[in-house]
């Protein structure tokens, strides 16, 4: 049984707040595997020298002194990775906090490396990967003891419910955070610093307001992050990184999805999903359905 089975989840806090707290959630067996896991890729790095499709690596970077950013997309470069978030403790909790089946989209693990590592300015998530509806959320684990020093993830609770940012700059161009007119127009006092021990565990709707300071320790911040929608939400194709999200994404967990969605109060009982193994032709489709 997985911690998401015996933790009672506060779906009402979650709704209002838009984020919830879970200090210890992911249990010792599960912690150490990801840690093993973890260790590896950053021996690993030592043999690249320049970010790649593997590793998004901080200038500096050497076999000597790794310095990493990023691991992209976890869940498809490892069996571990795969298995704790679409068959363990996230995809169970992604379950409990969305009240049915869900479709997993990414995954990530952002290091902060020790000794300043990089800031995550204020923003929000759903402008980098829209969907049908509002439902996506990130559940994000820290892989070792995080303290204010560290840079933890910082939340502004309630600011789902709020305005979608712009997050181009003001000469146009896309910068992945907010604006500083709106930054200003923020209570930066009602922030909510989400630190904790190894296995504590984040959940953060796709529109609440966050971001993250740099890492002042002489430890890196390793924080695993896989995101998940409604299993009736789907990805809009053409807009920031939809589509190019990884091998698995797209994959249910908890259920089954029915490929229908609601647009402008219509329902569309879309067809089945095609995109892995080819869309039949009309004329094959109607052919079998005739007998």
């Amino acid at each position: 049984m997985t911690a998401a089975a015996t933790i009672d989840i506060d779906r009402a806090t979650y709704e209002r707040d838009g984020y919830l707290h879970l200090p210890g959630y992911v249990g010792a067996a599960w912690l150490e595997e990801l840690q093993a896991v973890a260790a590896a890729f950053v021996e690993q790095s030592r043999h690249v020298e320049r970010s790649d499709a593997t590793f998004d690596v901080e200038p500096g970077h050497c076999a000597d002194a790794p310095r990493l950013r990023r691991l992209n997309s976890p869940v498809d470069q490892h069996d571990t990775f795969a298995r704790f978030a679409l068959d363990g403790p996230a995809s169970d909790l992604a379950i409990a906090v969305l009240g049915g089946p869900v479709r997993y989209h990414h995954s990530k693990l952002n290091f902060k490396w020790s000794d300043g590592g990089e800031p995550v300015d204020w923003h929000q998530d759903i402008q980098f990967w829209p969907h049908t509806d509002f439902s996506p959320l990130t559940i994000g684990v820290y892989l070792d003891d995080v303290d204010a020093e560290m840079g933890p993830m910082g939340v502004i609770p309630g600011s789902h419910h709020g305005p979608l940012y712009n997050l181009y700059g003001e000469d146009g161009s896309w910068s992945g955070s907010m604006r500083a007119g709106d930054i200003a127009a923020l209570d930066l006092g009602e922030v909510a610093w989400l630190d904790g021990p190894a296995g504590s565990v984040t959940v953060h709707n796709c529109c609440i307001v966050h971001g993250s300071m740099s890492n002042r320790s002489a430890r890196p911040r390793p924080l695993l992050l896989q995101t998940y929608s409604r299993a009736d939400a789907y990805p809009i194709l053409g807009i920031g990184a939809n589509g190019v999200t990884g091998r698995l994404s797209g994959t249910v967990i908890g259920g089954t999805a029915n490929s229908s969605i609601t647009v402008d109060g219509r329902v569309i009982p879309g067809a089945p999903d095609w995109s892995r193994r080819g869309a039949p032709t009309i004329f094959g489709s109607q052919h079998a359905a005739r007998g």
